[in-house]
């Protein structure tokens, strides 16, 4: 590390050099720019103009030609978005295919803030314009569990019921769900590297953010499963009369023990309550035995036990966000945890050395 002294120049001005090694290493010259970024802890960070610029306003070009394969544009452009890049241009040496214009404009309509900012044969420019001081982490993953939630009670309902149009209510909804963990995804990701945005979004603890995404990719699978048990739920229209009622009962029951686990989870990593936490847990366990003796004598029905297991995946889901909000707990105890767990210092003891043989 290396100290400069700052100097005074004329009645109020202070001044300090800059290292010549830097100022060579970044071709500086004199009448150059450089970028003053004053950050949260109070250090000051110098930028040259080219890599400050670069920050403000990069750029970055998808050769559309070089996605052949089904998707594969529209899964780029989803990367790009959660990876926090604002300025995306989609190219080609030629006309842009009918299909990737279709992938870039469904997918366009699912991403919060990304909208075509310019459209012409050879190209497509894509502009982000999320404002990340609206939103806040906590309030993302409280909004995706009541998706998910939502979704797995109106397809039961459909299944319950036996009515189509429910269950093609919660398909409808589960693009929903994707357009919140994208968001969220991308504001965590930047919250890693900006201090300050990190603040404003509430994940201001570090260590909790690769649990925050991990938490947020269980909530986006238990929208993907109960959407599954929708679109099952669709195919076997004709076979559901053939079910007994003491089926539909039971199957019922797991739905709403899976519904309690995932809900129940995620509201304990903000109460940090160790025993619903734990309990969630051992329901998760107690209920996998049930299903495993119920799958057993389950009759023989197309798509009924991809529906039961569709809802053993989401419980599991639930107990895993369960653990770790007993990991979050521990990690910053409250007067709550307190009451189970405490911290006890000792003074640190110097061991006597041996005495010498004689």
């Amino acid at each position: 590390m290396e100290s400069r002294k700052v100097q005074k120049v004329g009645y109020s001005t202070i001044t300090v050099s800059l290292p010549s090694e830097w100022i060579k290493q970044n071709n500086i010259k004199p009448g150059d720019l450089v970028f003053l970024i004053p950050e949260r802890d109070g250090t000051l960070r110098i930028a040259p103009s080219q890599i400050a610029l670069k920050e403000e306003a990069e750029e970055y070009i998808v050769n559309a030609d070089a996605c052949e394969e089904q998707g594969m544009l529209e899964r780029i452009i989803v990367g790009c978005y959660m990876l926090g890049r604002d300025v995306v241009r989609i190219t080609s040496a030629g006309r842009i295919r009918k299909e990737h214009i279709r992938e870039v404009r469904n997918i366009v309509r699912k991403l919060i803030g990304l909208g075509i900012l310019e459209e012409t044969p050879k190209y497509i420019l894509l502009q982000c314009s999320v404002d990340p001081a609206k939103f806040k982490l906590d309030m993302l993953v409280r909004r995706l569990t009541i998706i998910a939630s939502t979704i797995l009670s109106e397809a039961m309902q459909a299944f319950i019921e036996n009515k189509k149009t429910l269950a093609e209510e919660a398909i409808n909804r589960e693009d929903e769900a994707d357009t919140i963990y994208y968001l969220a995804v991308r504001l965590l990701l930047a919250a890693q590297v900006d201090p300050e945005l990190a603040e404003q979004l509430g994940a201001t603890d570090m260590l909790f953010i690769p649990a925050t995404r991990l938490i947020l990719q269980y909530l986006e699978l238990a929208a993907d499963y109960s959407e599954d048990i929708a679109k099952k739920i669709i195919e076997m229209e004709n076979l559901r009369d053939k079910l007994p009622d003491s089926v539909v009962q039971k199957i019922s029951h797991f739905s709403d023990v899976t519904l309690t686990i995932l809900q129940k989870a995620v509201d304990c990593l903000f109460s940090q309550n160790l025993e619903i936490a734990n309990g969630l847990i051992e329901m998760k366990n107690l209920l996998e035995n049930e299903i495993e003796r119920f799958t057993r004598e389950a009759p023989q029905i197309p798509y009924l036990r991809a529906i039961i297991s569709s809802l053993s995946k989401i419980a599991d889901k639930g107990a895993t966000i369960a653990d770790i909000a007993i990991n979050r707990a521990l990690q910053t105890p409250s007067k709550h945890v307190e009451n189970i767990i405490h911290t006890v210092k000792h003074a640190r003891t110097v061991p006597l050395s041996k005495k010498k043989n004689s």
